[in-house]
């Protein structure tokens, strides 16, 4: 089970810390990934992280604003996301993969998170 958090209201220009805890004895077996998903769009990938930590995937929009990290002794993902733009406004999930390798794509992703609310106003 996924439990994200940390979402809110904040202005442009500032700064979220998202966190998705997961419960369970086998979370550093797991690729983790952030996923998000805008009014009457499509869920699209943020970026991922291997099971150690040392592999992380942001696409080109938020290369250098949203940095993926993990603390497997709690079992935890955040995603920082820094110079938000009203754009980064959606619905962020955290999913976990058994797939070998961080993914961009959502349909290898076996664990999904409820998802928190990021808005940014201009």
């Amino acid at each position: 089970q996924l439990q994200a958090s940390g979402g809110g209201l904040v202005q442009a220009g500032g700064s979220l810390r998202l966190s998705c805890a997961a419960s369970g004895r086998t979370f550093s077996s797991y690729v983790m990934g952030w996923f998000r998903q805008a009014p009457g769009k499509e869920r699209e990938f943020v970026v991922a992280i291997g099971r150690s930590g040392g592999t992380t995937y942001p696409v080109d929009s938020m290369r250098g604003r949203f940095t993926i990290s993990r603390d497997n002794a709690k079992s935890t993902v955040y995603l920082q996301m820094n110079t938000l733009k009203p754009e980064d406004t959606a619905v962020y999930y955290c999913a976990a993969s058994d797939y070998p390798i961080p993914s961009t794509a959502d349909r290898v992703y076996q664990y999904w998170g409820q998802g928190t609310q990021v808005t940014v106003s201009s």
